[in-house]
């Protein structure tokens, strides 16, 4: 397993993307709308891993209801798993809850679910896996 990215809410992709992609200087590596996540997604290229911008697609998006509690900042961090189901067959017999009952579609193509942060110390962690 490794980081496969770390999800950062923010108001406005484009004004975020300025700072990521021309101050910092991190390569820009794409954008895409993840319509069954809610949201506009910028992946910027950060060594072994990424940095994932999510802008809410509405004000029924879960980024907008994070951005709405706790305003911008780190949304989750991603763990690239070879087999999603196994793995959270492996971590449900360890007791930790998913938000969901299945993974689903995310950014790249990839089949994403999230652990609750409940089960993970506070920490709204990821799974994801390539297909």
């Amino acid at each position: 397993m490794k980081i496969d990215h770390i999800g950062v809410a923010v108001e406005e992709l484009q004004s975020s993307l300025s700072f990521y992609r021309d101050a910092l200087g991190l390569e820009f590596k794409g954008q895409e709308r993840v319509e069954d996540q809610g949201v506009e997604v910028a992946m910027l290229d950060l060594g072994e891993s990424k940095l994932e911008l999510l802008e809410p697609l509405s004000d029924e998006s879960p980024i907008a209801r994070h951005l709405a509690k706790r305003g911008e900042g780190i949304h989750h961090l991603a763990i690239k798993v070879e087999d999603i189901e196994a793995k959270m067959a492996e971590m449900e017999d360890a007791g930790v809850e998913f938000i969901g009952e299945e993974p689903t579609p995310g950014a790249g193509g990839k089949k994403i679910i999230f652990a609750h942060p409940k089960s993970t110390s506070g920490v709204l962690l990821e799974l994801c896996e390539e297909q």
